[in-house]
């Protein structure tokens, strides 16, 4: 079982970037996806959820309207569109995989069966 997620880097703030979250090993397409972050010295948080079917999707408020969250079943693939970067977005993001129907109605860490090693985004002013 992996989740390989990949797409950060170093990004000026008003710019964009795509994560991508490849699984491999699992039935993807029975599983919601989420994308958490964790800046430096701070806690991981929740950023956006995607439902097994890509038809339900859930945002956190500091990123609703910027950050578009999807899928590619066929692809076994996660995306997370990043528009409008800020210097707070700087974190490392992480995507996991979770056992349900629909999007999650909290943003628990334990709850999910699977994670990937993150991938770094740093927005510069």
């Amino acid at each position: 079982v992996q989740l390989q997620a990949s797409g950060g880097g170093l990004v000026q703030v008003g710019g964009s970037l795509r994560l991508s979250c490849v699984a491999s090993g699992f039935a993807f397409d029975y599983y919601a996806i989420s994308w958490f972050r964790q800046a430096p010295g701070k806690e991981r948080e929740g950023v956006a959820s995607i439902s097994h079917s890509g038809s339900m999707t859930v945002y956190a408020e500091s990123v609703k309207g910027r950050f578009t969250i999807s899928r590619d079943n066929a692809k076994n693939t996660g995306y997370l569109q990043m528009n409008s970067l800020k210097p707070e977005d700087t974190a490392v993001y992480y995507c996991a995989a979770l056992s349900i129907r629909g999007v999650p109605s909290s943003w628990s860490e334990m709850e999910y069966n699977y994670w990937g090693h993150g991938t770094l985004v740093t927005v510069s002013s």
